[in-house]
């Protein structure tokens, strides 16, 4: 190799050759990795917590296709199809509809960073983990956040979001539909109107709960829906849906200031995936594979039509519900009504039927004391 490199350097004049010394200046001081050397091992398990969840085969077999370019017409038409499918998921018409590249963490800082100004009031349902990482997020960006705190398994009433709007006055107001660090889920019919009376656009965090609880974007008046991939859809995790009505698009495009964010800037991203009906720019490279994914995920629940999966997940809780007060258990949230269930093509009897058998063998096992 060095006599090539050699004959390479007389051929190619003292510049080349220069370079041709550069590169083997140094010493490399770390060596290839020994777990490098092995093949890649994963274990085969049966996801059933709040997400990550399997992927379907038909998910599985996407993401083994061959990459194109991202500025491809057949990945512009890839990406159309994904906006239609989160325009159906979501049950809206918004024409600003789109995919973010990042998990659902980007797309809750999307909506935050292109919504609110410094200044601006920001009224925050904090009953779990999202409404406290919600209120972080706004206080990052210099937004006035006030937060309506209450104990894991609460959810906020019509009187209670009234209350915190005449007060503070909000510009938005964030509520998770299904907090999945206490299994509650947040009633959404009627908060949308009410926002609207008091001149407030109405945020809601669906990671959790889209396409296994009912939720209609348009008709609950809600102004930004974001949900992730990897929960009820059976996708990979790493890329979020998100979806501005028209009152927030108006603030968006009216704000005084540059969000904080270039990548995640919203009028770069609707460009991006072609919401304004003009010569789409590149923004970032998305990324492909995933994306993907997400279109035959997004395909599966056309397929299966959301009242189906719906039912399917409302009728597996039920069953684990049951099955749990059978053992004496009590369930951490009361009603039934606000009870958010299991994920995706795993919202089964049978699954239900396992996870019921090993609690049964684990609570044989632990000691009294212990319960």
């Amino acid at each position: 190799m060095f006599r090539v490199l050699a004959v390479a350097s007389v051929a190619l004049g003292p510049q080349s050759a220069g370079r041709v010394r550069t590169m083997a200046s140094h010493q490399l001081l770390v060596p290839p990795p020994e777990a490098l050397r092995k093949p890649l091992s994963v274990p085969n398990r049966l996801l059933l917590g709040p997400g990550p969840s399997n992927l379907t085969p038909r998910v599985m077999a996407a993401g083994g296709l061959q990459m194109i370019g991202h500025t491809h017409k057949e990945m512009f038409q890839i990406m159309d199809d994904i906006k239609q499918g989160i325009q159906y998921v979501f049950q809206t018409k918004n024409p600003l509809t789109l995919a973010i590249s990042g998990s659902g963490h980007s797309a809750l800082e999307a909506a935050l960073f292109n919504v609110l100004e410094p200044g601006d009031s920001f009224l925050v349902g904090a009953n779990g983990i999202w409404g406290l990482r919600a209120a972080d997020i706004g206080e990052r960006i210099g937004a006035c956040v006030y937060t309506m705190v209450k104990g894991p398994g609460g959810h906020y009433t019509l009187q209670e979001v009234e209350e915190g709007l005449v007060q503070h006055k909000p510009a938005l107001l964030f509520l998770t539909h299904g907090e999945s660090s206490s299994g509650v889920l947040q009633p959404l019919n009627g908060y949308g109107e009410l926002c609207h009376r008091y001149k407030c656009l109405l945020l809601v965090d669906s990671v959790a709960s889209l396409g296994g609880a009912p939720i209609y974007m348009d008709q609950q008046g809600i102004d930004i829906l974001y949900s992730g991939s990897q929960k009820v859809l059976n996708a990979p995790p790493g890329t979020s849906l998100i979806s501005f009505s028209d009152k927030a698009r108006n603030k968006i495009y009216a704000r005084k200031t540059r969000p904080c964010s270039f990548y995640l800037d919203v009028k770069c991203l609707a460009n991006l995936w072609g919401c304004e009906d003009k010569p789409r720019i590149y923004h970032h490279t998305t990324p492909i594979i995933s994306l993907y994914s997400l279109r035959e995920s997004l395909a599966t629940m056309a397929e299966q039509g959301l009242e189906s999966s719906w039912r399917q997940h409302r009728e597996a809780a039920a069953y684990l519900h049951g099955r749990l007060q059978a053992l004496g258990l009590q369930l951490f949230v009361k009603d039934p009504v606000l009870r958010i269930g299991l994920l995706g093509c795993n919202a089964t009897w049978e699954n239900v039927d396992r996870v019921i058998e090993a609690l049964k063998e684990a609570l044989q096992r632990c000691p009294r004391n212990k319960l």
